[in-house]
């Protein structure tokens, strides 16, 4: 019989390309990681890698397991879940809570649609919601902390610290896209050079933010020098000014599920820019109420467009 153990092992070698990589976000040694992958190929009766004394490389068996892998581990997730939420009462007496923080677009466009699920009050899983910029979510997962999972967003490698006891584990990519006034009179998914934004009036973060920083570097390296009209951190606010026609702006995909009327989105191609999601939580607090909402949001996000983790 497979091992689940082993299962969540594969996905993490394959997300990670080497058994070294997946050992050091698992805890475990390099050594235990081989083992176990050895184990499950002879519980399969496949091979699943092609090893080499650089690199391994997966094998199409192995993508195969992967897919199906996902889907029974989901299922077990939720099999615990449903168990704990059974042991615990009709009421949910005695259900251990979830104590969640989430950046607010996630928490504004993704999470409704999870907890909207038709199965999600059989999962019996009890939430406790936190939401905030990341740097003050990850205080809460500090060892005297009052959460057990963290959602956050980093833009770049910038702005953002957390201690090494954390596990972080990549959910997904959610793409900057450029805003422009629909009063501008430029069509909707039009290619437009930086050159011909460089001296446009632009909403911008405010300076000194880490994801201003990047932003700035970036504008600078394709040599677009915006003439700021207004600073602003909440994208839905700079969309509505957009719309207004004050200025052009940067959002991302998740902030344009309420997309005004009075925008257009463009193609820059200088510009390439997301901010990545990841989850922080520290390795005694995981649980199978951890592992479902986390399964869940990654397909919530795959349903709105966000590049799912793989």
């Amino acid at each position: 019989m497979v091992n689940p153990v082993h299962l969540r092992t594969l996905l993490e070698v394959v997300n990670q390309g080497s058994f070294a990589a997946a050992a050091t976000r698992l805890g475990y040694t390099a050594s235990a990681v081989s083992q176990q992958m050895s184990a499950l190929e002879r519980d399969a009766g496949i091979a699943l890698f092609r090893r080499s004394a650089r690199a391994i490389e997966p094998t199409p068996a192995a993508t195969t397991m992967v897919r199906h892998a996902r889907k029974v581990l989901t299922d077990i997730d939720a099999l615990l879940a449903a168990t704990t939420a059974a042991a615990a009462g009709p009421d949910g007496t005695g259900a251990r809570e979830l104590r969640l923080g989430i950046f607010p677009s996630l928490a504004t466009y993704a999470l409704p649609r999870l907890l909207g699920a038709p199965d999600w009050q059989s999962l019996g899983i009890s939430l406790r919601v936190s939401v905030g910029e990341p740097h003050q979510t990850i205080q809460g997962l500090h060892a005297d902390g009052e959460l057990d999972l963290a959602l956050i967003f980093q833009v770049g490698q910038a702005g953002l610290a957390w201690p090494s006891t954390l596990n972080r584990q990549w959910i997904g990519d959610d793409n900057f896209r450029v805003v422009l006034p629909r009063s501008w009179r430029i069509a909707d998914g039009s290619e437009v050079s930086a050159e011909q934004l460089a001296h446009m009036p632009w909403i911008m973060h405010h300076p000194g933010t880490s994801d201003a920083t990047v932003i700035s570097r970036l504008f600078a390296s394709c040599n677009l020098h915006p003439r700021v009209v207004a600073y602003c951190d909440d994208f839905n606010a700079s969309l509505h000014l957009a719309a207004a026609g004050l200025g052009a702006a940067l959002v991302p995909d998740l902030a344009l599920q309420s997309r005004p009327d009075g925008v257009v989105l463009v193609d820059v191609p200088e510009i390439r820019l997301a901010r990545s999601i990841f989850a922080l939580q520290p390795n005694d607090r995981r649980s199978s109420q951890v592992d479902v909402v986390m399964d869940r949001l990654a397909a919530v996000l795959a349903e709105l467009s966000i590049s799912p983790r793989r």
